[in-house]
């Protein structure tokens, strides 16, 4: 590619769509590379047209004063988003929700950047990343075979191109400690590390025999034939090998004294603190392909989380996604390629509007390098930079999985308040965080 360009682009989804208005509006000449309309498509998608939704035509809440991913749109609101001014027009009635007519959006869309100038919008497949431009990825789930090879060679981390069986996120403080207790197997680490539940051999029966009845999700056409990954097998698919399977495995009760009768249970449910805060904690083996209100159900039967409340349910599909707290630094950039950004789903954020956010900001911090400066991320007590600080280094990496945005995330508050009014307490000082930083730095919305 000649030096008529200044970025690459590669992905024309949200993120890519939303990175290339920021770098474009900003006036850097960007070349965006989308495959479809090359002839080539991938299994999910059915058109041509930029930033095409291809599962719901929802961008969930638009609450902004009592919800993580409402206040999220409107940070994006703040900074110039073309996602979030595109929805606005293709919105059709949804509740408190921001639903768009799908086609319409993605049109609107596909023609700001076409009319925006400095845009070339080339449809054709890239194998390899470029090595003598900055380019920012953002390929999304079902990036193309040839440029997964090519950044698994990048990055030396094969987390690609397998089922990805995510376990639920459970707020700690929706845990009954009264019931679980803190402790390791065998007592050993900081004696923090894990919250156990425990389970008599009834509650267990019941548990199991509940799992192999649940609702399940169906597999896509064309993810039927991508394998499991052995580590992160579905439980009810290990509960389906046998009763006492789950009691060998993520269950096993040896090694852990309950407190209450100092005796080892029959079963033991484990949770993982699964952010730096301590405010979210994954259920340690739970991988699932369970219907939702199913999970909901029969998770609240677990003894300690009978008003569990989820910061993130389980799940089950295929996707591409980078081991981002390790391999990115805070600007996104690739540690051992710096030229090189992620953005979108492959970075591990999940939902649209997250993707979008994420594209968002690395439009935001390449258009400032590229001027010689540099953006700091938000601060980690606005949605924006919670999500970024869960990305780029704040998740544990070794079982780093994608995420929503979510008030887990945030910095947590200085000063305690009731339950009740802690969304609105979080929501204001990110309101006038944001308001802030955008002053503070000159960004122009």
């Amino acid at each position: 590619m000649t030096k008529k360009h200044d970025v690459h682009i590669i992905g024309g989804g949200l993120a890519g769509s939303e990175a290339a208005w920021q770098l474009a509006r900003r006036g850097y000449r960007v070349k965006l590379s989308e495959m479809r309309g090359s002839g080539e498509m991938t299994p999910a998608h059915q058109t041509d047209g930029l930033a095409e939704l291809v599962c719901s035509n929802s961008f969930r809440s638009d609450d902004a004063q009592s919800n993580a991913v409402g206040l999220l749109h409107q940070e994006m609101r703040d900074l110039g988003s073309l996602i979030m001014s595109a929805a606005e027009v293709a919105k059709v009635p949804a509740g408190s929700a921001l639903a768009v007519d799908r086609d319409l959006f993605s049109e609107i869309v596909t023609k700001e950047l076409q009319n925006i100038g400095n845009i070339e919008i080339a449809r054709e497949r890239i194998d390899e990343i470029p090595t003598d431009i900055p380019v920012i990825v953002a390929t999304g789930p079902l990036t193309a075979t040839n440029l997964a090879h090519n950044i698994i060679a990048k990055t030396g981390e094969d987390r690609l191109a397998f089922f990805d069986a995510i376990a639920p996120i459970v707020y700690h403080d929706s845990i009954d400690m009264d019931i679980a207790w803190y402790a390791s197997r065998w007592d050993k680490g900081e004696g923090k590390d894990y919250i156990n539940c425990p389970m008599d051999e009834t509650q267990y029966r019941a548990f199991h025999q509940g799992l192999m009845d649940s609702d399940k999700t169906e597999f896509k056409e064309w993810e039927t034939n991508t394998p499991y990954f052995e580590g992160c097998m579905p439980i009810e698919v290990m509960a389906s090998r046998g009763l006492d399977t789950l009691r060998f495995g993520p269950m096993k009760p040896v090694g852990l004294d309950n407190p209450k009768t100092g005796r080892w249970m029959h079963a033991v449910v484990q949770l993982r603190q699964d952010n730096k805060l301590g405010s979210l904690w994954n259920m340690v083996g739970f991988q699932t392909k369970m219907k939702h209100a199913a999970q909901v159900e029969l998770f609240r039967t677990i003894p300690g989380l009978e008003k569990a409340e989820f910061a993130r349910l389980g799940g089950l599909h295929r996707n591409t996604f980078i081991r981002s707290p390790i391999l990115l630094d805070r600007q996104l950039r690739l540690k051992t390629a710096p030229h090189i950004r992620f953005a979108g789903q492959i970075t591990g954020c999940e939902g649209y509007v997250e993707s979008s956010a994420v594209g968002l900001m690395a439009g935001l911090m390449l258009a400032a390098e590229l001027a010689g400066s540099e953006i700091p991320q938000p601060p980690t007590t606005t949605a924006l930079g919670a999500l970024l600080g869960h990305i780029t280094g704040d998740a544990h990496a070794d079982d780093y999985q994608p995420m929503n945005v979510n008030f887990g995330l945030f910095a947590p508050l200085e000063e305690s308040c009731h339950k009740k009014q802690r969304k609105a307490a979080i929501t204001s000082r990110a309101r006038s965080d944001m308001a802030q930083w955008i002053q503070c730095h000159k960004i122009s919305s």
